[in-house]
């Protein structure tokens, strides 16, 4: 028996990651205990260029879900159109409409980066907001709490 390379480690991590424009104004709502949860689209464009050398796009919407303090940057920054850096983890869900089952993808998100300024009267760029789905608080990129940042 040949002696294996890897070890294996029963603990599977799951990571997606994606770059997309915001395509419908979040729906932020707070739960019965307090905890905000943010929902919105976000729609993920690739370009090639076929055998005839003519330009495609393929469009992908995917189904965003931020909680927490993350859902809280999400609500007060992030508009439609806007150009955002996501990580999560895919979950699947079902739900009985009209006594059929119905299925659908969410991308549950705990890393958000906003990738361009945000478009304003004083073109001042927004923060950057970043979560941890364990922690329960909002970081920065760099590590320092939002709320100790001077803008």
């Amino acid at each position: 028996m040949r002696p294996s390379l890897f070890k294996i480690n029963k603990k599977m991590v799951q990571k997606f990651t994606a770059i997309g424009n915001i395509g419908k104004p979040p729906e932020v709502r707070t739960l019965e205990d307090g905890t905000k949860v943010a929902k919105t689209t976000m729609a993920v464009t690739e370009s090639y260029k076929n055998k005839d050398g003519q330009k495609v796009e393929n469009t992908t919407w995917l189904n965003l879900v931020f909680w927490r303090g993350l859902a809280g940057v999400v609500e007060q920054y992030v508009k439609k159109g806007d150009l955002i850096f996501i990580e999560g983890k895919l979950q699947n869900r079902e739900y009985e409409k009209d006594g059929q089952k119905k299925y659908f993808t969410e991308i549950v998100c705990n890393e958000m980066k906003m990738l361009g300024g945000r478009k304003n009267e004083s073109d001042s760029p927004a923060p950057q907001g970043g979560e941890k789905s364990n922690s329960g608080t909002e970081n920065s990129s760099d590590g320092q709490n939002p709320d100790n940042l001077p803008f």
